[in-house]
């Protein structure tokens, strides 16, 4: 008998095609929706509640603050809404955290935890297509809309800086106005997703990103940032207003005397300017009320210098701030996909 057989047609390929990147990008919508719909209400609620008492402050400033040092001012705009703008401010510095936290950490952590990765993968979108269709279209989701919200907090921010009261490179605002806000939500997206490839657990990766996310933080404000350009010197009693101080000094005889906090301005006051009046007791601050401290030492040949960023470099400092942060989270995303590439299976 003769066996008859079917040829296979030439060139044709069994191989599964790869997952086209458009239908990777609503799979991600699809496992992801909830959580962004929940940023979504989260981030139109604060917009909405920066909006409404954003118009009644642009309000109250144009009709009680010109001139700003008025009582009407005080009472009617700085006391009324002082304490406002500062919980608003310092509750805003922690949404990039709240970001890294519950988008970045599970984004890989809860599939990798459970094991549905693997099902992912023999659906013909491997490993590469599986990360960065994942990551690239979160990461540009939280960034626009961390954007979006600072351009906003610009605008509610508005009639304190009219008024003097807040300076652009305040530390209170500086990482929530132009492009910083949008680079630290990147910044923490991308901490969050490498955390939770590495540990592989949503819950410890969410509590090892809010841990990261918060030194680099702290470091950046109480370090790092006052020195991106060198700090100019001044020995005038009042640097520009829209200066940001960062130190103080006194020199006596052109060599350094002490600093602003140091405990030998207390013993050098106390010395000086006991017969200033009164009862001299413990304390800079009490030292401070009793004496004019920086006249009482000026008397005696004492100068005081300070160093400051002045007010002119804002932009700079933004664009140093928001480049050095999207080069970290390039970083740190590339480490993720190198490490599902490599550790994963």
């Amino acid at each position: 008998m003769t066996t008859l057989t079917t040829p296979t047609r030439p060139g044709h390929d069994a191989r599964l095609r790869p997952v086209p990147w458009q239908r990777m990008a609503w799979v991600t919508w699809r496992q992801h929706r909830a959580a962004l719909a929940g940023v979504a209400v989260f981030l139109g609620a604060v917009a909405v509640y920066l909006w409404l008492t954003g118009l009644r402050m642009h309000h109250a400033e144009a009709a009680y603050c010109h001139p700003a040092s008025s009582i009407a001012c005080a009472i009617n705009f700085t006391g009324k809404y002082g304490e406002t703008v500062i919980i608003v401010s310092i509750a805003l510095q922690a949404v990039p955290a709240l970001i890294g936290a519950f988008i970045g950490a599970p984004v890989l952590a809860r599939e990798l935890e459970t094991g549905t990765f693997r099902y992912a993968w023999t659906q013909g979108i491997g490993r590469l297509r599986w990360t960065v269709g994942k990551l690239v279209l979160l990461a540009v989701t939280v960034t626009a809309a961390a954007g979006a919200l600072t351009v906003l907090f610009a605008w509610y921010n508005q009639p304190w800086a009219a008024a003097g009261y807040v300076t652009p490179c305040s530390p209170r605002v500086f990482d929530l106005l132009g492009v910083a806000f949008a680079a630290w939500a990147l910044a923490a997206f991308a901490i969050g997703a490498l955390a939770g490839m590495v540990i592989r657990r949503a819950v410890p990766a969410i509590a090892a990103t809010l841990a990261a996310y918060a030194g680099l933080a702290f470091a950046t404000g109480l370090w790092l940032r006052e020195h991106y350009i060198t700090p100019l010197a001044t020995s005038s009693p009042n640097p520009p207003g829209s200066a940001s101080v960062i130190s103080g000094w006194y020199t006596k005889g052109g060599t350094f005397a002490f600093g602003d906090h140091s405990t030998a301005i207390v013993n050098t006051v106390r010395q000086l300017c006991r017969a200033a009046g009164g009862r001299v007791r413990h304390g800079p601050h009490v030292l401070q009320q009793v004496f004019n401290v920086p006249q009482c030492l000026a008397r005696h040949g004492y100068t005081r210098w300070a160093s400051y960023q002045p007010g002119s470099r804002f932009w700079p400092f933004q664009w140093i701030e928001g480049g050095w942060l999207l080069a970290l989270s390039v970083l740190l995303l590339a480490a993720t996909v190198w490490l599902v590439r490599r550790r994963a299976a």
